[in-house]
């Protein structure tokens, strides 16, 4: 490949291959296989994260609980997101197959103890059930998809994998709404069950990882898991994403709750740095920040994260307060995205052929901070069509900016670090994404204070204006708030690009693929 430079290092861990890679011992045919078990689990986590939506109406309506029921979400959330270095861990470690077994048994237990729910605070603590799994399936499945296609094949996987997530995004608000309508909210938990039995059923039969011969370097130590460390980043990231997912919401942010989160968190943090420290194999190696490469890459897609905020959670007000649209047509608007994304994704390696992963992905991030800029510029209301064609172009300038980022760091590490580099990048995308829902919400709710007077906030306003058209200083006031956070988004689009620019090297240092 053109702009990368290419070298061979024996992995740093527990074991190497002893006979080949997972795509050889898997074989073309069962490949096919494998791939569409991976879709498939992907599909479990990536519809879950829409489908409950359009359904908490009748959840509501059936359990009570409307006081905490976005923790049906948050809890979600939480569990995917502190459980994601652990699961790449003990993939690297154990292997895939078994780490990707379990976490989807884990999932379907939760849907199916979703769907059996009594109340609201059993469905939460189901959900937050389903998350525990669900961080193994989102991990696992990226980390595979690299195991099995060699670097000029890898855009093939992940684009199909991309697409995956844009087919979810669209119709899984859709398909939890029918469900809700003419059958029962819980089947949106057992629609689950034979999708996932499906998936484990091809995983178990065709998914063959080679042996692994121990590394004649490593100690006896390093086959023990580091159950301390991996309990003191849950417990620490479990904390502190909690502060920022509640703080704003559930209480005041200079209340004692949140206070009292962030200090806890903070403390929490010190004690998992010391037990990483001096753990034989941490959870979270130091090399995972030590190298320019998987370092810059973490710190550009938690950026990504956060821009991806503006969009996916202000947009659908945006339409329907400001351009009057009706819910599904505002969900076009976003969803537009979706379409572009995935083409992109896939068209990147014949340009991140030409002029390197970096640089790649510095156009595409390059362009989604301009277009983020473009729309405080659209014309007050404006047409339907005019941040819709801002979603489309949106779309492909990320689609142009991820997947290079995620081929080219699974390609600069051999197989026993790949799931520990892959849990790291999808960490730091996901607490991002948590980080930006806070920031861009206290941003939202102070611009809307200041237009509108008061304690006035999006929350607030959104549910008045369930009662009728809104009056224009509040549709005024609303777009000014979502024109702040896409300046915001912006932002984090630049900063991106100044992290791949002074961070990442020009040349990602690339292993030979085995022969």
């Amino acid at each position: 490949m053109q702009g990368e430079t290419k070298r061979e290092r024996t992995p740093v861990g527990r074991t190497t291959p002893a006979t080949g890679d997972t795509a050889q011992h898997t074989g073309t045919d069962k490949r096919a296989a494998v791939v569409a078990a991976l879709m498939l689990a992907m599909a479990l986590a990536a519809l879950d994260s829409t489908i409950v939506s359009t359904a908490v109406p009748q959840i509501v309506g059936d359990l009570g609980g409307f006081s905490v029921f976005s923790w049906l979400f948050s809890g979600y959330l939480l569990a995917v997101t502190v459980t994601l270095p652990v699961y790449g861990k003990l993939s690297d470690t154990f292997g895939r197959k078994p780490v990707l077994i379990a976490g989807a048994a884990l999932f379907l237990l939760g849907s199916l103890l979703c769907a059996v729910a009594w109340n609201m605070g059993a469905l939460i603590a189901f959900r937050i059930v389903q998350g525990l799994g669900g961080g193994a399936l989102q991990g696992t499945v990226q980390t595979l998809a690299a195991d099995l296609y060699p670097l000029k094949e890898r855009p093939k996987i992940q684009a199909k994998l991309s697409t995956v997530w844009a087919v979810s995004a669209v119709a899984g608000p859709g398909l939890g709404g029918v469900l809700a309508a003419y059958a029962d909210w819980r089947w949106i938990f057992l629609i689950n069950l034979p999708i996932g039995a499906v998936a484990l059923w091809l995983i178990a039969r065709h998914l063959h990882e080679p042996k692994r011969a121990p590394d004649p370097d490593a100690s006896a130590t390093r086959a023990r898991v580091d159950w301390a460390g991996a309990l003191a980043v849950f417990t620490c990231g479990g904390v502190l994403l909690t502060a920022l997912v509640q703080g704003g919401v559930a209480w005041p942010w200079l209340s004692g709750p949140s206070i009292a989160l962030f200090g806890t968190g903070l403390a929490l943090a010190a004690v998992a740095v010391c037990v990483e420290r001096r753990a034989a194999d941490p959870i979270i190696p130091g090399w995972v920040w030590r190298r320019r490469t998987i370092a810059a890459v973490n710190l550009a897609l938690g950026a990504l994260g956060l821009l991806m905020v503006a969009p996916t959670v202000f947009l659908p007000t945006y339409a329907q307060s400001v351009l009057g649209l009706a819910p599904v047509a505002a969900g076009f608007v976003l969803s537009v995205w979706t379409l572009s994304w995935p083409v992109s994704a896939a068209f990147s390696q014949h340009v991140y052929r030409r002029i390197g992963f970096r640089n790649t992905a510095m156009l595409g991030i390059g362009a989604a901070s301009l277009i983020l800029l473009a729309f405080p510029f659209l014309p007050y209301p404006g047409q339907p069509w005019q941040p819709a064609l801002l979603m489309l172009l949106l779309g492909a300038a990320l689609g142009l900016f991820q997947l290079p980022l995620i081929v080219g760091v699974q390609s600069t590490v051999g197989w026993s670090e790949r799931g520990t580099t892959t849990a790291s990048v999808l960490f730091c995308r996901q607490t991002g994404q948590t980080v930006g829902a806070a920031v861009f919400g206290a941003v939202a709710n102070g611009v809307l204070a200041s237009r509108l007077g008061g304690a006035s906030d999006l929350d607030s306003v959104t549910r008045a204006l369930d009662s009728g058209t809104p009056p224009e200083v509040t549709r005024r006031a609303i777009a000014d708030a979502v024109h702040a956070v896409y300046l915001g988004a912006s932002c984090a689009a630049a900063l991106a690009f100044v992290v791949l620019l002074l961070l990442a090297p020009r040349r990602f240092p690339v292993l030979k693929d085995p022969a």
